[in-house]
């Protein structure tokens, strides 16, 4: 295991629902929801794409059953989805509506691609057998 990724699939699945909830809420958080708009929306998709992408993923916090994301697959998408929202305000324009609107999107975006770049691939449940065989 790559020494880098210190951060485990459980503690990603933490991340996973406090940001997606967050995501949601932004606009109502940093008060935007009334420019309307892809500012607003954006947001509120990506945090809902992620919720119901990581209740379908192969990790501690998925549902039970009906966990077929790996965890890889669920870290390219965090990451295609962070550079995403980092970049649309720039990308659709509306980085001009104040900071309060943009910022957050910024640094959310940031912050979960770094996530991404240090978290593991694999629950630690499975490191431990795959250490076992070996």
């Amino acid at each position: 295991m790559n020494s880098i990724r210190f951060v485990p699939t459980a503690v990603h699945g933490v991340f996973d629902y406090v940001g997606a909830i967050g995501l949601i809420a932004s606009p109502f958080i940093f008060r935007f929801a009334d420019t309307g708009g892809i500012a607003v929306f954006l947001p509120i998709i990506l945090g809902a794409g992620l919720l119901l992408y990581s209740l379908l993923t192969d990790y501690e916090l998925g549902i039970p059953g009906v966990k077929f994301i790996p965890m890889s697959v669920h870290l390219t998408v965090d990451f295609v989805a962070s550079a995403f929202l980092a970049l649309a305000p720039f990308l659709f324009g509306y980085a001009n509506l104040g900071l309060n609107v943009w910022l957050p999107q910024v640094i959310a975006g940031v912050s979960v691609i770094m996530l991404v770049l240090v978290s593991q691939t694999q629950q630690q449940s499975e490191v431990k057998v795959v250490k076992a065989a070996a």
